[in-house]
This record gives C-alpha cells, structure tokens and sequence, in this order.
C-alpha cells in the first residue's frame, strides 16, 4: 500500500495533466475502487478509457481489477488518506451537507476514545478487569445485544465473564451473595433507570465497579470504582451507540493485549473448540 501511495503521490507531483488528474482520483477514492471499472472512472474525468489504462499499467497492473486485487490483501489500512479525508468532511460540514456534521462528530468521538486509552483510569480498569475472580456485564434491555457481544470479547482475554440481564427482576446472580473480588462492569444508557441503584447495591455486596457512561454522570465517582466516560453528542440523539461501541470494543482489545500470551493460548483453544462444535466454519 506504501508503494501504491508513493507512485499515486509522485504522479500528482510530476505527471502529465491526465495522470494528474487520476492519480488524485485514486489517491481520493480508494475505497471507492472496488466499485469501479476504467470505463466508469473514464467517464467521471471526461477521459478515454485507454488512457486510464496506460495508467494503470505505468502503476503496475494490467488493469483495474489488478489494483483491486493489492487492495483487498493489503493488510495495512490506509491511514495516508486520512488528513485529506478530515479536510473534505469539514468543507462539507461547512456547506451544510447531510450527515457530514453527524459523521464528524463521531470522528471527534474516536480520537476521544484513543486519547481516553491511555489515561491512568482506562489502565485501571483493565487492570481490575483482569484481577477480578468474575466479571459481570449489565446494561438496559435496548443495548442487550451490545453488552453480550461485550461479553464475548472478554471471554477471548479471561474465564468468568457473564452477562447479567436483569430479566428476572432481582439480579440474583449478582446480588444473593457477597464477593470480595468480583466485579460489575455497567454499561449505562439514560434509559438504564436503575444503573444507580445497581452500581449502589454491587459496590454493598464487595463488588467493584466500573461504570461506562456520559460525562456529566453525577452519581458516578459516588458508587462507581473506575469510571470511562464519552462526551454528549451535539447532533441527534441522546444515545451515541457508534462511539459506546468503539470504546467497548477497544477496551476489550486492550484487555485481551495486557493479558499476553494467556489470551492467545486461550484464543487458539476456543479457536480449536469452534472447529469441533460450531454448526458451519466461521467466517
């Protein structure tokens, strides 16, 4: 992908106008490209096809489905688009676009998340994650599927993670003992009425807890021990399932990184136990 960037790169500097014109098109719209055929593009820069395709030999390939080819086993992801993508989002903020103020939101929401990573709280957190005799996951009824797909990942890193729905109306899987070591992670929503009273009554039964939610949480440095929270969204809705997604998601990562080769020996193994009883191989 380097070499691809560095030949599109140079023909934007020193190419005739022609292969000016696509280097900047694929430099733009790589991600586009597997859409694409050398007619298509000759028809979006009013050029003949030939001269697209004089193009993409120069780069290499024989034709388009060659580029397409190195990009789909390109395992590199193409980060060098990004200073220019930002830019196009922003002129397209600026004009008034539809979704380009939601979507650079959730940008803003990402580059959140990557800083959060590396504050001593977030680094707690996974510390306590991995201590803990047991972890519980609990959330609203609406985020359910998030909260088990949360507690998925988890189980690649660790043994004893569980999901605690609320469905049966006491949480007594959670609360009909006391625990010394065990944890309650909450993944809050503003429809999770009683994350409080959960958090509450864990943190009474010994549990520790780590409450994910909104910035402006009052209650949660009270009766929560570690806290990863997200700033409110501007546009749309109160809830902010993309940004609550990639946090959880990249926290369960750093979890299953800071557990070393215990997580990859237990990934080969439940690896090897899909092999045996998943229904179809996975994809």
């Amino acid at each position: 992908m380097e070499d691809l960037s560095q030949k599109l790169k140079q023909y934007m500097k020193s190419g005739t106008p022609a292969e000016r014109r696509i280097a900047r098109y694929f430099s733009d719209h790589l991600n586009e490209l597997p859409f694409e055929t050398a007619s298509s593009v000759a028809d979006r820069l009013e050029l003949s096809p030939m001269t697209v395709g004089r193009f993409l030999r120069a780069l290499g390939y024989q034709g388009l489905d060659g580029i397409k080819v190195h990009l789909r086993e390109t395992v590199a992801p193409t980060t060098w688009q990004i200073p220019h993508s930002i830019e196009q989002l922003q002129k397209d903020v600026n004009e008034g676009r539809p979704f380009a103020g939601l979507i650079a939101e959730q940008v803003e929401m990402l580059h959140h998340v990557y800083n959060l990573a590396g504050q001593p709280q977030w680094l707690d957190a996974v510390a306590m994650v991995l201590a803990s005799s047991e972890v519980f996951v609990a959330t609203h009824q609406s985020c359910a599927g998030l909260g088990h797909h949360f507690c998925e990942r988890l189980t690649s890193a660790r043994d004893h993670v569980y999901f605690s729905s609320g469905n049966n109306g006491s949480y007594i899987e959670l609360l009909g003992h006391q625990s010394t070591d065990a944890m309650l992670i909450i993944i809050d929503s503003h429809r999770f009425s009683k994350s409080r009273l959960l958090a509450r009554s864990a943190r009474r039964s010994g549990y520790k807890v780590l409450l994910v939610t909104g910035q402006y949480t009052e209650w949660a440095h009270e009766f929560a021990n570690a806290t990863l929270s997200l700033p409110p969204l501007r546009v749309g809705s109160r809830e902010n399932m993309v940004a609550m997604t990639a946090l959880l998601e990249f926290f369960a990562a750093a979890v299953a990184h800071s557990a070393g080769e215990e997580a990859e020996v237990r990934a080969r193994r439940i690896a090897e136990l899909e092999g045996m009883f998943a229904d179809a191989p996975l994809r």
